[in-house]
């Protein structure tokens, strides 16, 4: 274990944020550099639990009280190659994901959890500072595998397919390689360059990319809006039927990319986006792509519909772009400030929590619907109308109930919409291999994450539907892992255990 009284007297600490002023006036990422010696402290408190429960946490299984132990002693090629053994991408799990470890932790019982997700980070830029050697494989197969979908699971499953010696490439219909990474991440929480080394160690194992590339017959009505800065309308650069035909397998990662809309009057209104809309040309913007952002919050009053993480990147993005005002609605009532009793540990707890983007200003309100967005004569957006409301749960079905007399006008000039994903675009190469699916909208899949097309399979969020990037990252590796048994018979994948689910055996 690491030091054996370690969460006895030394307290949680993370590294210290830039301050307000100073990174809203720019776009890097906010936190500070993490000291050596702080770091070895915080990875101390790690209690080396007999029943290590951040591992259930985890959906990838990393291996925490092991990579703790090593970076508190000070072996850090050690720590790195645990770290590397259950997870491809720490350095954007160590900055992205929200730590269900954290919520898993023992020491969180009656104490504050270890900082298990900064350890991780740290170990990340220590390995990417020491240089990211490529792994190429021992082996060629001989066999071919395409990858649609250049998001974190179609990243992991290609670089472990790579590995494993198949011939792998990965298909993405935008202008760069890294989906929502690229495209819906901030630069202040994900700066690219940290994506770029990934992709660069990628590309030197043996993974191709090709991008600007679409599969699949056109879209239908259902797919995602067009995005201004991307590559419109996307053009049918390949069939799915060539795709089959060119390889042993393909696997689809295209992600859940239609948006859930706001139904209310007044939505077809001039200054109402969805946050893709919103958050994407300003990444090509920050990448040099386009001059600048065609949609800008710049002296207007803004409200965020939405109280998730994609609404917190829309607030700094808003920020920075110095909004004259910014409201973030939540349709939930405000979480409590700590674990409840019906919460119980290890379940992830469900309790308040602020981004560096609250701390940056605007304000936030719960337990609110809009009811109709209201224009000006030249049919221009004015104003928000909202109301409080409350989830009402006597019928068995969940609705939230209006509260009466507290209808109110919030004035706004941009409204973007944060309300999360309703699953895989309809059209598209889901149209072409006429996949069927499921009641929640996503590509249905066996254990083998085998669709109902042979040689098809899916992973991530696209079979999954919206949720975390570890969940990718681990959907990806496993899904690698049952291919690679498919084509070969015998896998030399790790295949991590999906919680509730049987093990990939």
């Amino acid at each position: 274990m690491a030091d054996p009284k370690g969460f006895m007297h030394t307290p949680r600490g993370g590294p210290a944020r830039r301050s307000v002023p100073v990174r809203l006036r720019d776009w890097r990422e906010v936190y500070e550099p993490f000291p050596a010696e702080a770091l070895g402290a915080q990875a101390g408190r790690c209690m080396g639990c007999g029943i290590p429960f951040c591992h259930e946490g985890c959906p990838l299984g990393n291996l925490i009280p092991e990579w703790n132990d090593l970076v508190h002693r000070g072996h850090l090629v050690e720590a790195a190659e645990r770290l590397a053994a259950t997870n491809n991408f720490p350095e954007l799990t160590g900055r992205l994901c929200p730590a269900p470890c954290e919520g898993s932790c023992v020491l969180g019982i009656n104490s504050e959890p270890v900082l298990i997700k900064q350890v991780e980070l740290e170990i990340a830029e220590w390995d990417a500072a020491s240089g990211l050697d490529p792994r190429p494989p021992l082996r060629r197969s001989g066999k071919r595998v395409a990858v649609v979908g250049s998001g974190p699971a179609g990243l992991a499953a290609a670089q472990q397919l790579t590995r494993a010696g198949h011939d792998v490439v990965v298909f993405e219909r935008a202008e760069r390689i890294g989906g929502l990474l690229r495209y819906g991440i901030p630069e202040f929480k994900l700066e690219k360059s940290v994506l770029d080394r990934r992709i660069a160690q990628m590309e030197a194992e043996g993974t191709r990319f090709s991008t600007g590339v679409s599969v699949g017959v056109p879209e239908g009505p259902n797919g995602p809006p067009e995005v201004p800065g991307a590559r419109a309308p996307h053009a049918v650069d390949k069939a799915a039927g060539e795709l089959l035909a060119e390889h042993d397998a393909v696997l689809l990662a295209c992600g859940s990319t239609v948006p859930r809309d706001l139904s209310v009057p007044g939505r077809g209104l001039a200054g109402v986006h969805f946050a893709m809309e919103y958050l994407k040309p300003q990444n090509l913007a920050c990448e040099g792509s386009i001059a600048e952002s065609p949609v800008s919050a710049a002296g207007k009053r803004v409200v965020i519909v939405g109280g998730g993480d994609t609404g917190a990147d829309c607030l700094g993005t808003v920020h920075r772009q110095r909004a004259a005002s910014v409201h973030q609605l939540e349709i939930m009532a405000a979480p409590p400030a700590t674990r409840a009793g019906d919460n119980p540990w290890p379940t992830w707890p469900l309790v308040f929590r602020s981004s560096a983007a609250h701390e940056e200003g605007g304000e936030r309100l719960f337990g609110v619907a809009t009811t109709e967005l209201v224009g000006d004569s030249r049919g221009a957006l004015r104003a928000l109308r909202l109301e409080d409301v409350v989830l009402d749960t006597a019928s068995g079905r969940p609705r939230f109930t209006p509260v009466a007399g507290t209808g109110r006008e919030l004035g706004a000039e941009l409204v973007l919409i944060a309300m999360g994903f309703a699953g895989p675009e309809r059209g598209g190469v889901v149209a072409e291999l006429g996949l069927e699916l499921d009641s929640r909208g996503n590509v249905p899949v066996d254990h083998g994450f085998r669709t109902a097309r042979a040689g098809v399979y899916a992973c991530g969020d696209m079979a999954r539907g919206q949720s975390l990037i570890v969940w990718a990252i681990a959907e990806g590796r496993a899904a690698a892992a049952a291919i690679d048994r498919d084509l070969m018979g015998d896998a030399v994948l790790p295949a991590p255990i999906r919680p509730g689910q049987p093990a990939l055996a």
